[in-house]
Order: C-alpha cells, then structure tokens, then sequence
C-alpha cells in the first residue's frame, strides 16, 4: 500500500494508495472538521487548492448530525461530495480537550457533550463503529492523548492502556470489513504512538504497536503545549522505531517551518488547522514570510497576497480589498484568505516532494526556514 520512491537523508518522497486513489507523499492533509473547511469552502473548492487528502471529525460527525445519518445517506464521500481520500480521526483529541467533563476507564471513556451535555461513552469499538459509519478512507485507532507535562506513572498507564485499546481497534476493524453491510471494506487503520515527552516509553510504545503490523503508524501528543525542540527530538527518537515500509504521520502539526523540520525528520502526512485558523484573521503565509493583511499599511497595496502564488485569491484580487473585506467583517475575505493558506501549504507540500526527487532538500530546508521566520 505504501511505496518509498526516493529518500535524502530521513526525508522520504513515497506513495500510499487507497480505495480512492493514491496519495503523494509528503503530504498535509487539509481539515474539515465538521465535513466543511472553515471559511466558507466547499470540497469543491478543495479540488482547486490541490488537496489530496481531506480529514473530518469523528466526534463532531458523531455529535452533529450523526454517523448513521451518514451512513443512510450514503457515506461522508456522497454526504460532502468529495471522491478523493478521506481519513477521520478517533476522537481521542477532542475527548483530551474536555478534560472536566469526562471519566477515562479501561473499557473507554465517559463524557458529556459539549453542545449539549448529554452523556457519551467512546471506546475503541465505539470508535472503530462511528468511523466505519462514515466510511471514511484511512481511520485512527482510539487513544488517550495525555496532556503535558504529566507524570511519568501515569503516562505509562496511559501509553499501555492504549495499546491494549490500539488490539481491540484493529479486531473490530477486521469485524467490520468482513460484515456483508460495511459501507467501506477498504478501511484501513493507522496505530498512534503515545508516551509523552518520556523517550523510553515512546519507544516502549512504537515497539509494542509495531508488532501489529498495521497499514501506517502515527505520532500523536506532541504540539500540546511543549517546546518545539521537545517535539523534534521526540520524533527523532519515535523515527528509528517506526517502519520503514509504513507510512509516518504527525499528528496536529503546524507551521511551515514544523513541516519542513518533520519531513526531514522522516514524516509522510500531516494535518493542522493553523492554516485556516490564521487566515481567518488576515493572518497569511507566503513564499516572503508571514503577512498580516489587517496592518494599515496594507490598506491602499495593490499587489496580491503572494506575487508567486497562483491561487485563486492571488490571481485575482488586491492586499487592499482583501483587507477591507476583513475589516468589514465581510464572509468572502476570511473565504479568500483560506483558499491562499491552503493552496500555499498544498503547494509548499508539492515543493518538498520535488525537492526530496532531486536531493536538494537540503538546500530547500536551509533556505525557507530562514525565510518563513520573517514578515514579509
């Protein structure tokens, strides 16, 4: 499923092939939480970005407006209508965000609703069932993503715990895709890797998760609040353990600069909701650096957001109207920022696959991380 075609140093260029088509590696995955970009963008607007993989909420799918409405209708794909790859996350972050409303146990997790309050339970079958619902593409195994800093006692509770979930994950999967009624048969199974910011226990844990050989393998709770040399040396320590044949996936993570430190560091897939999150307050990112159209000198500046970006937004229509669309609170700036911060990690993602092909990404890495530092 997974093909490694060329490497320089850590950083791989692959592919990885699904039941709707084939995804090339490195990737971002651009999130659509709720089955929708924030922003005002539809999967159709998606196709001109350049997306490859969209990712959807398996807890907020399953709170609003339900995996088996979904289902009857035909499964996320036909729901949203987009043909390419899907992968839904577990619901396992959003259950670590709503840290005063629910109980962990070892058989799942008891929580309440934060819509509405009503009582919830999630465990790995619940889990593996609500994302066989939504018949997405590539799914996440159901995890406790611990908070930081913990103590060691209790992130090595946790990190076991999960493993004995990640076991229970992968049997019901392999129950699911053998039923006659299963909407996807195809669904395959990405392990997360936990431990906190204890090395001997990611590794404990890469090991140990390893062993079941799934279709890829994750790096989850990191970019939860520790230093970001934390974070690389984590996955510089979580990389030697994980598979070679397997595909590699950050999870959360981040900044153009996050990116390309990952990629380096040997990492296939990524999803943020940097990205639209900061568009969506003027805030952009460009081949110069970083903008922040709402500044007042951005106010009469007839030149595009990015003068080497070919989006939409940049094609077409000026820092200054932009800016007057935000200040006005008017949907179509916020709109037409999103579509240049996702086309520009798309296109960013395009540039480091090239660059790994013709083993300049060396230099590619050097250049742009000073760069991306800057304002443009």
């Amino acid at each position: 499923m997974f093909e490694l075609i060329k490497t320089q140093d850590k950083a791989r260029r692959g592919r990885f092939l699904t039941a709707r088509g084939v995804i090339e590696t490195p990737v971002f995955m651009n999130v659509g939480t709720t089955g929708a970009i924030r922003g005002g963008l539809s999967s159709l607007d998606l196709l001109d970005v350049n997306c490859q993989v969209e990712l959807c909420n398996t807890y907020h799918l399953h709170i609003r407006p339900g995996d088996d409405l979904i289902r009857n209708m035909g499964g996320l794909h036909k729901f949203i209508n987009w043909k390419k790859p899907i992968l839904t996350d577990s619901g396992g972050f959003q259950v670590f965000s709503l840290t005063k409303l629910r109980r962990i146990k070892e058989e799942g997790v008891y929580f309440n609703s934060h819509i509405d309050g009503r009582k919830i339970f999630m465990g790995p079958e619940e889990s593996i069932k609500i994302q066989s619902n939504l018949g997405s593409d590539i799914i996440m195994a159901f995890d406790e993503c611990v908070e930081n800093p913990a103590t060691y006692k209790y992130v090595k509770e946790s990190h076991e715990r999960t493993v004995r979930w990640l076991k229970r994950c992968a049997a019901e999967l392999n129950r699911l895709n053998n039923l006659d009624d299963t909407l996807n048969k195809n669904q395959v199974l990405f392990g997360i890797n936990q431990g906190g910011i204890y090395e001997d226990l990611r590794i404990e844990n890469m090991i140990q998760i390893s062993e079941l050989d799934l279709p890829g393998y994750a790096i989850g709770g990191l970019a939860v609040g520790e230093e970001i040399k934390i974070m690389y040396d984590i996955i510089d320590t979580v990389e030697a353990y994980m598979p070679k044949d397997k595909p590699r996936y950050l999870m959360g993570v981040g900044t153009p600069s996050n990116l390309i430190e990952a990629v380096w560091r040997g990492i296939d897939f990524f999803d943020c909701v940097m990205p639209t999150r900061n568009a969506r307050h003027g805030n952009l990112f460009t081949w110069k650096g970083y903008v922040n159209l709402l500044n007042q000198k951005f106010k009469q500046d007839e030149t595009p957001v990015d003068t080497d970006c070919k989006c939409h937004t940049c094609r077409n229509f000026s820092r200054g109207y932009i800016r007057h669309l935000l200040k006005v609170n008017e949907m179509l700036g916020m709109r037409l920022c999103v579509i240049h911060n996702l086309y520009f990690y798309n296109d960013l993602m395009r540039e480091i696959r090239e660059a790994i092909e013709s083993d300049g990404f060396a230099q590619f890495r050097e250049k742009y991380l000073e760069i991306f530092a800057l304002r443009a």
